[in-house]
């Protein structure tokens, strides 16, 4: 059995301000058997989802749960939460058989089992409610037995691993082993029982041994010196005796510790992942009939990157137990399929499975490849800018803080996929039905309609004219595009769609926009002057551009970063001398528009 679907009302920033309308979740998601991994920005709702589940079922390791005023949504004075669980084995089933409702007809007719948690309050005081179950509005109140089967296990965020691993009283260590088949239903027959009953006996008699010539030992010494004082505070009767504690397997299996071989002294790194390994052992109890649902949050705490990679990677492979995990980290999601990510957004979580985005076959194959741990950056992000390369990358971030916008403190993230396939990443974020995702996209392209023509230069006779190596020689000429261009923009802002918008350059390339452009045309051809030291860029600069982008010789990275540093340095003039128009007019304008809606301006 696996949870497949959680629903929320006017739980924590998932409701609204009116009364509960069932037909109307104001979070409905869909859950994958094996791994689901909730990303997003801070405070976009993925502790709660977790915090839900772990309210309704409870953990195994009797974590302190309980409502608060914060679990409701505003000042409203009810919230719901519903889960729904499916595939459930015969010997799952079994469990819940009074609750249990029934999806088909017939021979296929397969269970499911839906609890809800309605929970209401009267001013401040919040009115005491259990778990119900079964297919109607009410449902009717599951046994403590029924809720046994149902609990999850829970890692915290910031969680103490080295504590939970130690030998102590009611350990985590000693709950996980208590319900392994090892030790279940054998407490009074296992083989720890005769190790520790042997050690009992042992002490006991350290205590109280004397050597072949009657006197005592080490240990006795110390007994007859205690009892020396016990005799004089109480009289010669009295004596004292040393007693191993109990050895029943609980207490036995309290004075265990868990360690990595060979590590003295391990980190916090190690004992996390010591301490995931201890836990799957518990999710994966061979004799256990109930849920197997881990609840990790923040799932690389302690552990760096690579170990993040390996952890990850690992947990993909389980596929008895489903873990609901939450992460901030670029490289646990660039590392998961895509089928496994949800992304928090405004108040609602968004699968990313292919039945609900608009990514076909081959976006998902292309993004598991080429995803990497850069572009994985746009999951957490307010706002995303994408764009084909280095030079758009570097650039833009400058251009932004000349227009008086900080990407950085803007949550917006620039990703370089390197090419113009823009459709794999794009697609992310359309949706097959509603609601949509409200993170704005912009994607910055260039039209790409070349502005001048290469032509073979010929003779007065019509033959190829040579250089002095005796290759041909070309000339560059410039020719009529704008209707041509007009319609390539038109087309590619065709594709613009609900949040996702592009912005493509209104002269041929980056590169040719910045250089007509009212604003940065000055700076555009310093820049170049200075890393193409070699050109003669005075007697024609347009038509030299023009040669070096059609001849693929054009430093684009070079110059964006010279350009960079000059508005950067620029701007930490007391009056800074270049201004950035937003006239509509100016070829750098598409940037703008750009850069404001990644930004919500």
């Amino acid at each position: 059995m696996y949870l497949s679907n959680i629903k929320f009302w006017n739980f924590r920033k998932f409701g609204a301000e009116s009364e509960i309308d069932l037909a109307k979740p104001h979070l409905d998601l869909n859950l994958t058997k094996g791994v689901n991994v909730i990303i997003g920005e801070n405070d976009s709702g993925k502790t709660a989802i977790i915090d839900a589940v772990k309210l309704v079922l409870k953990t195994h390791s009797y974590d302190y749960i309980r409502v608060d005023d914060k679990d409701f949504f505003k000042e409203t004075s009810r919230f719901r939460i519903e889960l729904t669980f499916e595939d459930l084995a015969a010997e799952e089933a079994k469990n819940f058989t009074e609750w249990l409702g029934w999806n088909g007809t017939g021979e296929k007719a397969k269970p499911f089992l839906k609890l809800n948690y309605d929970v209401k309050r009267q001013g401040k005081k919040i009115l005491p409610v259990d778990v119900k179950a079964g297919i109607d509005e009410d449902g009717y109140l599951l046994t403590a037995e029924a809720k046994e089967y149902l609990k999850t296990t829970y890692l915290k965020p910031l969680r103490d691993a080295e504590n939970e691993l130690v030998a102590k009283r009611n350990s985590r260590l000693s709950q996980i082993l208590l319900g392994d088949e090892a030790f279940k239903g054998k407490e009074d027959d296992n083989e720890l029982l005769q190790i520790f009953s042997g050690l009992k006996d042992n002490l006991e008699n350290y205590f109280n041994e004397v050597d072949e010539g009657g006197l005592p030992k080490v240990g006795k010494q110390i007994k007859d010196k205690i009892d020396g004082y016990i005799t004089d505070f109480y009289g010669k009767d009295y004596e004292t005796e040393f007693e191993a504690s109990s050895n029943d397997i609980k207490s036995i299996l309290e004075k265990l510790t868990l360690s990595l071989k060979g590590e003295a002294n391990p980190g916090l790194g190690t004992l996390n992942r010591l301490f995931m390994a201890a836990e799957l052992l518990h999710l994966n109890k061979s004799n256990w009939s109930g849920l197997r649902l881990g609840l990790v949050e923040e799932l690389e705490a302690h552990l760096h990157p690579q170990a993040q990679m390996q952890v990850i990677e690992a947990l993909q492979k389980l596929d008895k137990i489903q873990l609901i995990l939450t992460t901030h980290s670029p490289n646990l999601a660039s590392k998961l399929n895509l089928e496994n990510l949800i992304i928090c957004n405004n108040a609602n979580a968004f699968p990313m499975g292919a039945a609900y985005t608009k990514l076909g076959e081959e976006n998902y194959k292309f993004l598991e490849k080429f995803l990497d741990t850069t572009k994985a950056n746009l999951f957490f992000a307010k706002g995303v800018i994408l764009v084909e390369g280095w030079a758009e990358e570097i650039l833009i971030p400058s251009i932004a803080n000349a227009i008086g916008i900080n990407l950085t403190e803007k949550g917006v993230s620039i990703v370089n996929i390197g090419h113009t396939g823009f459709d794999h990443y794009a697609k992310i974020y359309l949706r097959q039905t509603e609601p949509n995702m409200e993170i704005p996209v912009a994607v910055i392209t260039d039209s790409d309609i070349r502005e001048y023509e290469k032509q073979l230069k010929l003779d007065d006779n019509g033959k190829p004219v040579k250089n002095d190596k005796g290759k041909n020689q070309y000339d560059f000429v410039k020719i009529e595009v704008q209707q041509e261009t007009q319609q390539e923009i038109t087309k590619i802002n065709g594709k613009s769609e609900n949040n996702v918008q592009y912005f493509p350059a209104p002269n041929w390339t980056l590169e040719y926009s910045l250089f007509k452009s009212i604003s940065l045309t000055i700076v555009f051809q310093n820049a170049t002057k200075a890393i193409h030291t070699g050109t003669d860029w005075d007697t024609d600069f347009e038509k030299a551009l023009a040669e070096k982008l059609i001849n693929k010789g054009l430093k684009k990275t070079e110059i964006a970063y010279q350009m960079a540093n000059i508005i950067d340095e620029d701007l930490g003039k007391e009056v800074p001398t270049i201004q950035i128009s937003d006239n509509t007019s100016d070829t750098v304008n598409y940037l703008i528009k750009a850069i404001k809606y990644a930004t919500g301006n």
